[in-house]
């Protein structure tokens, strides 16, 4: 016997049924907040480095604390795919 053979390459998401129209409001609300996100950790990001005031250790770490943030809310585009294309799956 050589045990279980199966593969699983996607998860289905169950969750609260939203309707379109909620669906649509919360992909624009979570687009908006994306995009706000990005933009303000890429001034944070643009300030420090164009201000040679702001080459301190403090600043130096708060820059990293940005890409950091930015690089966790990797997550958030998959969500947004799955409001609009009404594809409830995540892969492995």
């Amino acid at each position: 016997m050589k045990g279980n053979q199966s593969w699983i390459a996607e998860f289905i998401l169950l969750g609260f049924q939203l309707s379109e129209d909620m669906e649509l409001l919360l992909f624009v609300i979570f687009i908006l907040l994306y995009t706000f996100n990005l933009l303000a950790n890429g001034m944070i990001l643009g300030l420090i480095s164009l201000e040679p005031r702001l080459h301190t250790p403090m600043y130096y770490f708060l820059s990293h604390l940005a890409i950091i943030v930015a690089y966790a809310s990797s997550h958030l585009p998959n969500m947004l795919e799955n409001l609009v294309k009404h594809k409830k799956t995540i892969s492995y």
